[in-house]
């Protein structure tokens, strides 16, 4: 099962910034694509340049946890997207939002080997994940 720290470790294991990217890319063809019918305009994250779109499901459990799915027509963005669900993905509200995923993106050094679009596109889907938690904690 992949967790944060395994692709912690292997960032480390990989210096070079084109093995870590070609990491990245092969995070995101592990994630579950999204079917047509769920990339619509009400899952499509807003503030991306590349399309993204995510779904949320929300347990019955107490507390609730959240489970996201979500998809995007960029390959780098989609391993971008598998770190985030990793981060968030079967956590509830709380769990959610004690999350450092800033710590996370500079422990990866993402900020300096991403372009702003995608570093602003990345934090887009992180709010929403945020905003979805926050609203379900009150």
């Amino acid at each position: 099962m992949l967790t944060i720290d395994r692709i912690i470790g292997n960032f480390e294991i990989l210096v070079d910034w084109e093995d870590r990217y070609r990491y990245i890319i092969d995070l995101g063809k592990q994630i579950e694509g999204l079917d047509e019918r769920l990339r619509h305009e009400d899952n499509r994250v807003q503030g991306c340049v590349s399309s993204v779109w995510l779904v949320t499901e929300i347990d019955n459990t107490d507390p609730p946890t959240f489970r996201f799915r979500a998809d995007s027509d960029a390959h780098i963005v989609r391993g971008l997207i598998a770190i985030l669900l990793t981060a968030y993905s079967e956590k509830s509200a709380s769990e959610i939002l004690a999350v450092d995923i800033k710590g996370l993106f500079e422990r990866l050094e993402l900020s300096s080997h991403l372009s702003p679009s995608r570093s602003n596109g990345f934090f887009s889907i992180v709010e929403r994940i945020r905003s979805l938690a926050t609203a379900h904690a009150a």
